[in-house]
């Protein structure tokens, strides 16, 4: 039996939550979180502010779903490598690749740069991101490191504060394009900056090999 397709008002209607949170990153990525109107985001998503918050009751909502949308190609891998068991190094140099290619989308970029500089006023924000992204990368990679340790491949000390290290000069080498690089700052490319990085901490992370 041939299929039939759906309807077009139905399409329509199905493709709408993608729609307006590919809406709400522009805006978001444009104005901030504050400047940010839900009229500019329900106009831009071809929708009636009404049927907007059908979707999204809040701002605060719509910003967890675009953090979520945002990092979900790429939350996959992270997730998935937590049940990894081979060589902490190999799993290392594709996951830490992985997070500079995704933090060198400007749309990513802009968001960090707002939760960072909105989340006093608003810690919505903040928790939005550490929950979508931030708790979950470092909480693979920690327990990666760990189990690194346990078979000897990693040296000693706290498994989340060799995570962080790993981590963190892809963060400032998104601070420093966001604020920077605009003023005319020389700008760093991401992912060589998370290789070099890699590197140098992976000489001073693992233990010699058949020590």
């Amino acid at each position: 039996m041939a299929k039939v397709a759906a309807p077009r008002w139905r399409r329509r209607k199905d493709e709408r939550p993608g729609e307006i949170l590919a809406a709400a990153l522009a805006v978001f990525a444009e104005c901030g979180y504050a400047a940010a109107r839900l009229d500019d985001i329900a106009a831009q998503a071809g929708v009636s502010k009404a049927a907007l918050y059908l979707y999204f009751p809040t701002k605060a909502d719509l910003f967890r779903a675009v953090a979520g949308e945002a990092v979900a190609p790429n939350l996959a891998m992270v997730q998935a490598a937590e049940s990894y068991e081979g060589r902490f190094e190999d799993i290392a140099r594709v996951l830490i690749p992985t997070l500079a290619r995704a933090a060198a989308n400007p749309a990513i970029g802009a968001l960090i740069k707002m939760v960072i500089g909105e989340s006093r006023n608003f810690p919505e924000l903040a928790r939005a991101w550490h929950d979508a992204l931030v708790s979950q990368a470092l909480g693979a990679m920690s327990g990666l490191i760990a189990k690194a340790q346990a078979r000897g491949e990693v040296k000693g000390g706290d498994a989340r504060i060799h995570a962080l290290s790993l981590i963190s000069p892809i963060l400032m080498g998104v601070i420093w394009r966001e604020t920077f690089t605009p003023v005319g700052a020389p700008p760093f490319d991401l992912e060589s900056v998370a290789a070099q990085h890699l590197d140098t901490a992976l000489g001073g992370m693992l233990c010699e090999r058949g020590a």
